[in-house]
């Protein structure tokens, strides 16, 4: 029996035994003769191949390797957390880590263990109070369905600004991680439009033509489109000052004003119906909505400012005052949807008190993003609508539940 001493000298005794070059070559000349011909028929395929596999061997066989180089240039090599930038990156996107943005890859993580569906939502009691002839007022009714007509449609310009054109100008892979993950998130809140929408026997051509049809709601989604329509070319480039420009009008246009103002009003609405016990399941559909969209307006507002820091001549006096005006475009915008669906005082607010709202909401994205607040004294005369942007931890407004955020999957709506 061998000792540890003894089994290391006979260890390195093997080590220091040299094999003849010329055995090492005719082992390795035996090897790839037993490889390309089998010793049996047993080893021979019964498979015979068609003409098209043929075809796919022989164009693997002439498969140029090095086509792409082009493409890649420059991408060679081992990324470095130095060689990563928000836009204009000539880094390998391939190469998730080592991550630059820490907060990008936590956000994404964090979306994901949010994970929920609408279908697992009762709509029961709302279908029955929808179809009540006395369960609602018709200013009620016309609240939601303006909402939905413009939700509806909204998350689906929002996905599509992402996937046509955000996702392919952003040169940072762990923050792409994140827009995917949100483009998700915006099928599901589309879904979830559709699926409210589908449950209450609305008229779907009504409901999903708002947007072209009512003028508050048309308006809101003109002014995005503006904003989507030269990102989404495949021809757009960044790379110059002029269309870096425009690229980083598009994340605040979309992140601040679409995703940051426009909601407010409709999702203030909605969620004071629930507070109510009225429209409860609608009103969780919308509550689990804001929580994703609050994580998407924080997420885009960090890439505007990391934006800015790197390429600070972006940010010169003519695009800090187009930032302002868009802000305060969008929030003119909203105050005109709020009066346009609510003439008249109704579920314990009205126009003006939104109005305060949405200059309250204005004035924080304008800090955001390093500009001065426009609305001198403004405040939020709904504090209850804080309560729905806790992602770690939050008691249900309509008093049923605490809900927790863990994994994916772990959402629990029962009683």
């Amino acid at each position: 029996m061998l000792n540890w001493d003894e089994f290391n000298e006979v260890e390195n005794t093997e080590k220091t035994k040299q094999v003849p070059q010329e055995v090492v070559k005719e082992a390795v000349k035996q090897t790839a003769q037993e490889t390309e011909e089998p010793t049996s028929k047993e080893a021979i395929s019964s498979v015979q191949a068609g003409d098209r596999a043929q075809l796919a061997k022989e164009a693997i066989e002439n498969l140029d390797a090095t086509e792409g180089e082009e493409e890649l240039e420059g991408q060679s090599g081992r990324v470095q957390v130095d060689d990563k930038a928000m836009i204009n990156c000539r880094a390998d996107l391939n190469q998730l880590v080592p991550f630059k943005y820490d907060w990008a890859w936590q956000k994404y993580l964090d979306g994901s263990a949010n994970h929920w569906m609408p279908q697992e939502i009762n709509m029961t009691a709302d279908i029955a109070l929808w179809k009540s002839e006395d369960g609602l007022t018709e200013d009620e009714r016309k609240i939601v369905k303006r909402n939905l007509g413009f939700f509806s449609t909204a998350d689906s310009l929002v996905a599509n600004n992402l996937v046509l054109a955000i996702y392919r100008l952003i040169t940072n892979p762990e923050c792409r991680q994140y827009i995917l993950r949100q483009s998700l998130e915006e099928a599901i809140h589309t879904h979830a439009y559709q699926y409210c929408i589908e449950s209450l026997a609305m008229d779907e051509g009504e409901i999903f033509n708002m947007y072209r049809e009512i003028p508050s709601v048309a308006k809101k989604a003109s002014w995005g489109l503006k904003y989507t329509k030269e990102m989404s070319d495949p021809s757009f480039q960044t790379g110059t000052v002029e269309a870096d420009k425009a690229l980083l009008k598009n994340l605040i246009a979309f992140y601040c004003v679409l995703e940051g103002i426009f909601f407010y009003c409709g999702f203030t609405q909605i969620l004071s119906m629930g507070r109510r016990n009225k429209m409860t399941g609608t009103a969780e559909q919308f509550q689990y909505i804001l929580r994703d969209e609050s994580m998407h307006v924080n997420f885009g507002i960090d890439m505007i400012n990391q934006i800015k820091i790197e390429n600070p001549h972006l940010w010169d006096d003519e695009m800090r005052h187009e930032a302002a005006q868009m802000i305060l475009e969008g929030t003119e915008l909203e105050v005109q949807y709020a009066r346009a669906t609510m003439p008249r005082g109704i579920l314990g607010m009205n126009a003006n008190m939104m109005e305060e709202y949405l200059q309250f909401i204005a004035n924080r994205r304008l800090v955001q993003i390093g500009l001065e607040e426009e609305f001198v004294g403004a405040t939020n005369p709904f504090p209850w609508m804080s309560e729905i942007m806790d992602l770690r931890k939050e008691k249900n407004f309509f008093e049923t539940r605490v809900i927790e955020y863990q994994t994916g999957g772990a959402l629990n709506f029962d009683e």
